[in-house]
Order: structure tokens, then C-alpha cells, then sequence
């Protein structure tokens, strides 16, 4: 085969797939123009694709398309052991699985130990809601936040050029086939092995894409507290007062039972510079005494 009728072949090639990537772009693009249309009155998606929802209701997603779900919830619990194990046993339930966990045993201070959990969750898209219903039973969910993103665009641009990629792989793997000379072969190999090194990173951001679509990401962040922290609603004056007082009565015996327990621990102390002191005190009293008077 000569070299012109090589190049030929190659820039057919070239020119087919570039016109499948534009063919299923414009049917992409079409696509998205249609599942943009919404009905008179409808709430629509702001212009950036993202979909913020700081109540943590459900917010409606359009099928169709394609949305990558991110969810941040922070609660507390008294048990943190506990906790870790029943979540861990619904996230099973889930088919779900842990991505990251890190937990922070915390100081001690005033003789207790304040420990957290940070915890990234993947649950499936479809079972989010249940998911988190299901922590607000087991934890004192404090605040949640949930994201939405619209994703449909890129993930039909990275199928796309999946596909003409695929398509210049086939036509130079027909090129191949055919050439006779060895700078042919040569040249033929050289572009089949970019379109292939190409055609694995697409395959694989097509792949993460999935894998974020299909499963929601939700940040868990665990507190182990000894008191709930209030998240009803704002109180009356008088609910406010009676609180206020309540919390002070519980501050003072907090504080009572800190000091008892401190006075305690550090008695050996106490006795030892008790001591020290009573018996500096008895020898300079001795010393005074001596003094002759004037």
C-alpha cells in the first residue's frame, strides 16, 4: 500500500469519527434541550447545574438526566461506640460501604473525654433518603445539607467521545490489516496507540462518573456529646428563662462535682504541699519566737 493511499485512509478515519462525535453531541445536545423544558410555574435548576437543599428535603430530580447527590449531615450521640456500630450495620443494609472514616479519641479535660467520627459514606442514589432517615434514628441530627448536581452534559460528552474513540480504534485496526509496508505499519501503529492510551482515561472518567451518579456521597460527622444540643425551634421569653436557669442549677453541679472530683484525684498532692507549708509555717512561727525583743 503506498504511503499517499495511508494517508488517505487516515484522514477518512479521522473525518468519520470526528463526525460521530458530532453526530452524537448534537443528539446529546438535543437531548438536554428537551429535558430542560419544564412546566409553567415549575421551580428551575440554576444556571451552574447545582441544586442546594439546606433543609434536607427531597428535592425533585428530573429522569432522565443525570445528577451526582452530595449530602452533609452532623449529629451527636452519648454513645459513640455504639453509634459507629449501628451505622456501620445500615450501611450494610444499604449496600452501601465506608470510603473514609477517621476517629478522634479527643483530650481529656475537666476529667472527661470528648471524642468525634468523621465518616465519607457512598449509598446508592435511591436510597439516600431512607438512609438518612434512618441515622436521625439512631443520632441527634443537628444540621444536614444536601447538593444536587447536573451532570448529564458531561457525562453524555465523555460517552460520546468513548464512542469515536471505539470507532477510530475499529477503522485503524482495518488499516492495519492492510498495509503492506513497514513505515505504514509503523505509522498506523503509532496513532492506535494514542487512540488507545485515550480511549482507557476516557473509559475510566466515564467510569468515576458512574460510580458518582449511582452512589450518593454523604460526609457524616459524629459528635459524642453528654447533652444534645437544642435544635427545636426559637422559644418563647419565658421558655428561654426557665431554660437559662435550668442549664445555670446543672452548670453549678457540673462544676461542684469537677471540683469534687479534681480535690480528689490530686489529694496526694494536697497532703504533700499541705504539709510542706504547715511545717514552713511552724518553723518561722519558732523563728519569730526566739527573737530577742528590743
Amino acid at each position: 500500500m503506498k504511503m499517499k493511499n495511508i494517508v488517505a485512509l487516515l484522514l477518512v478515519a479521522l473525518l468519520l469519527t470526528g463526525c460521530a462525535a458530532k453526530g452524537i453531541a448534537e443528539d446529546s445536545a438535543d437531548y438536554g434541550t428537551k429535558d430542560m423544558i419544564v412546566e409553567t410555574g415549575a421551580a428551575m435548576a440554576p444556571e451552574n447545574g447545582m441544586i442546594s437543599d439546606a433543609s434536607g428535603a427531597n428535592t425533585t430530580m428530573e429522569e432522565g438526566r443525570k445528577w451526582i447527590v452530595t449530602m452533609d449531615l452532623s449529629v451527636e450521640t452519648q454513645d459513640l461506640d455504639a453509634a459507629l456500630t449501628q451505622l456501620s450495620d445500615q450501611i450494610g443494609q444499604f449496600d452501601g460501604y465506608v470510603q473514609d472514616q477517621n476517629v478522634y479519641n479527643g483530650s481529656n479535660y475537666s476529667g472527661r473525654r470528648y471524642r468525634s467520627a468523621n465518616l465519607t459514606v457512598r449509598i446508592p442514589v435511591a436510597k439516600t433518603e431512607e438512609f438518612t432517615a434512618q441515622v436521625g434514628d439512631i443520632c441527634h441530627v443537628v444540621s444536614q445539607n444536601k447538593q444536587q448536581e447536573d451532570v448529564t452534559l458531561t457525562y453524555v460528552a465523555t460517552e460520546s467521545r468513548l464512542n469515536a474513540l471505539k470507532t477510530e480504534e475499529t477503522r485503524l485496526l482495518e488499516l492495519l490489516a492492510q498495509a503492506e509496508d513497514m513505515s505504514d505499519l509503523l505509522q498506523i501503529e503509532a496513532r492506535l496507540t494514542d487512540v488507545r492510551y485515550e480511549l482507557e482515561s476516557v473509559t475510566t472518567q466515564l467510569r468515576v462518573l458512574e460510580n458518582q451518579v449511582d452512589y450518593a456521597t454523604i460526609s457524616l460527622n459524629i459528635d459524642e456529646v453528654r447533652d444534645y444540643t437544642d435544635t427545636e425551634e426559637e422559644k418563647t421569653v419565658w421558655q428561654r428563662i426557665s431554660g437559662g436557669f435550668v442549664d445555670s442549677l446543672k452548670g453549678i453541679g457540673t462544676g461542684a462535682l469537677e471540683l469534687a472530683i479534681w480535690t480528689l484525684a490530686n489529694l496526694p498532692y494536697l497532703v504533700l504541699f499541705g504539709g510542706i507549708g504547715f511545717a514552713i509555717a511552724v518553723i518561722v512561727r519558732k523563728f519569730r519566737n526566739r527573737k530577742p525583743k528590743a
